[in-house]
């Protein structure tokens, strides 16, 4: 399978799946600060994904998935019960509570609001209040758990995303130890920083 990616963007997540998952993707750069995006080798990605956003997962069959919630939950279900609970498992509606309270809470918080400076110092200051709201909820939820779920899951590969943002971001994570304690053992997880190098790897041209 083939994850078309950049070393800043939320591609991470996906990569941190496989990783997990032991399921080898081939990365593809996209170079998302030109506009138009632009491929390794010179075509526009507008022809993979007409939203032009990363990620995209293009699966065995050829055909592509975007949304970082679908492509997750499509890489955990390829082990089923070892990333995510079970379809009919009462947890995996907890699971996408998640999935979906981190896409949309805190994903789409910091992008475009603080990876962008023109939208201004207000409504940067706006989202990291917000964006501050959500962590104490995390952070109280992780008392007493090692993950979000109790066990690793791709909530948590999500997860990883914003968290890393939030130095570069100016959202610190100081208030919030419960987060920084499992942000110190996503860190440590092997496979987390097996995908961490290979999503920053320096770009390559297509595979003919």
């Amino acid at each position: 399978m083939k994850l078309y990616y950049h070393p800043w963007a939320c591609s991470l997540a996906p990569a941190i799946a496989a990783a997990e998952a032991g399921i080898a993707l081939d990365l593809v750069h996209v170079d998302i600060l030109k506009d138009p995006h632009t491929l390794p080798d010179g075509s526009l990605y507008s022809a993979v994904n007409p939203r032009h956003y990363v990620p995209v997962l293009v699966r065995e069959n050829g055909e592509p998935l975007s949304e970082v919630a679908a492509i997750l939950q499509y890489l955990a279900d390829r082990e089923p019960g070892h990333l995510a609970p079970l379809p009919a498992a009462p947890e995996r509606i907890e699971l996408q509570q998640w999935l979906t309270f981190i896409g949309t809470e805190l994903h789409k918080m910091y992008s475009p609001w603080l990876l962008h400076p023109e939208v201004g110092e207000l409504a940067q200051e706006y989202a990291r209040s917000k964006i501050a709201n959500r962590y104490a909820f995390i952070d109280r939820h992780l008392a007493g758990r090692d993950y979000l779920l109790g066990t690793f899951t791709v909530a948590d590969a999500y997860l990883f995303v914003p968290v890393n943002w939030a130095a570069g971001a100016k959202t610190p994570l100081g208030d919030f130890p419960n987060i920084g304690a499992w942000f110190k053992r996503m860190k440590a997880r092997p496979a987390v920083q097996d995908a961490f190098r290979a999503h920053s790897a320096t770009p390559k041209l297509l595979a003919a």
